[in-house]
């Protein structure tokens, strides 16, 4: 299985056989065009296309993707690019209203479906033989790290923004986030799963989020398809480089982030940050009181229980999870809050979650 090496720039092609270079094709889905799909040359794109939306991913857009993913793996060239048509957004995550709309309906089989089949998304993107180069210029939250994060290589613009900001609706950071996250420096992960923090470009690099960070992410297409012998990482390095990245805001604070939140319980990451006496310590502070008590306790429990396992397990581990999480009040009121009516005002209730038993799989209580 192929994994994520934060701080590393991915893989690179051998060329030990010849590629074989396919017509050009397009996937047209029935109800639209939320994916695009050209395979033109050695390089392939695969564009999400859902701009008002800024791209959140349906069961449908999924699917989509796992063709073209198909296609692609019939004649793999020297590199597939995933991108968005959006000039904001990369991919806000998934379309996580409906999920909602299911739960309130006690539609269940269709969210967990939703999430099955995007988890097993992730997983393939993970172990695609060929380098996945996504291009973030613009958001990319939830399930848009889902896509991007397991590729080899993250591109960013000084327009990306990156965030896992689950608490702050009843949800936790899945797609992979007990993974990818407890593999983070330090305790950056668990701050960042817990409060949602939204990355610039400065703080992606910083943390290995993001591999590279370019002027454009136009360039790198053409750039990739007029080398396709050399390794991709090479080709990115070689294009017009951004400004001097700039302090990182992470690294900043990243000695109060390795204190606080490397502690044992959230209780005591409250308490350390109750001890600190900062600015810094007393917004955290705030952010953490308006996240939903239930969130916060399985954000804690998923990102500890990760780190001993790999993806394939997190995921399964993820799924478990999120079926329950999402019938759960606290899901439907902060969604509600945060995404349906927007008064960013959520009344959280007592948290269901029971943590985890010895094999791993979480406990629940009172769910319907």
């Amino acid at each position: 299985m192929s994994e994520v090496r934060f701080g590393r720039c991915g893989y690179t092609l051998t060329h030990e056989r010849t590629t074989v270079q396919p017509e050009e094709s397009t996937i047209v889905p029935d109800d639209g065009d939320e994916i695009r799909f050209h395979h033109q040359g050695p390089v392939a794109r695969i564009v999400l296309n859902r701009p008002k939306a800024l791209n959140a991913l349906t069961t449908s857009m999924i699917a989509q993707l796992h063709r073209a993913l198909d296609e692609w793996e019939e004649n793999p060239g020297t590199a597939v690019v995933l991108e968005s048509s959006s000039p904001k957004a990369f991919c806000a995550g998934g379309d996580i209203r409906q999920i909602r709309q299911n739960t309130v309906a006690g539609v269940y089989g269709d969210s967990d479906d939703f999430f099955a089949s995007e988890y097993r998304l992730n997983a393939r993107i993970a172990e695609l033989t060929t380098p996945l180069v996504s291009l973030i210029d613009g958001v990319c939250m939830g399930g848009g790290m889902g896509l991007s994060v397991h590729g080899a290589f993250r591109v960013v613009s000084d327009k990306a923004v990156l965030a896992m900001p689950e608490t702050a609706i009843g949800f936790f950071p899945d797609v992979g986030g007990s993974y990818f996250l407890s593999r983070l420096p330090g305790a950056l992960g668990m701050y960042l799963g817990l409060t949602g923090y939204r990355l610039d470009a400065a703080d992606a690099v910083y943390t290995g989020l993001a591999t590279h960070r370019v002027t454009d992410v136009a360039f790198v297409v053409s750039a990739l398809e007029e080398n396709p012998q050399t390794p991709v990482d090479e080709v990115l390095r070689s294009l017009p480089p951004a400004a001097p990245t700039a302090t990182s805001r992470l690294a900043e604070h990243r000695c109060e982030i390795d204190w606080c939140f490397s502690a044992p319980s959230v209780s005591e990451i409250h308490s350390r940050l109750r001890d600190h006496h900062s600015s810094w310590s007393r917004e955290t502070l705030a952010v953490l009181d308006s996240a939903s008590p239930q969130s916060l306790e399985v954000t804690f429990a998923v990102l500890t229980a990760g780190k001993q396992r790999n993806l394939r397990r997190c995921l399964k581990m993820e799924l478990d999870v999120a079926t329950h999480l999402a019938r759960t009040p606290d899901f439907v009121e902060g969604v509600r809050a945060g995404l349906v009516d927007k008064d960013r005002s959520p009344v959280w209730g007592e948290s269901l979650f029971g943590g985890f038993d010895a094999g791993g799989s979480s406990v629940w209580h009172r769910l319907p």
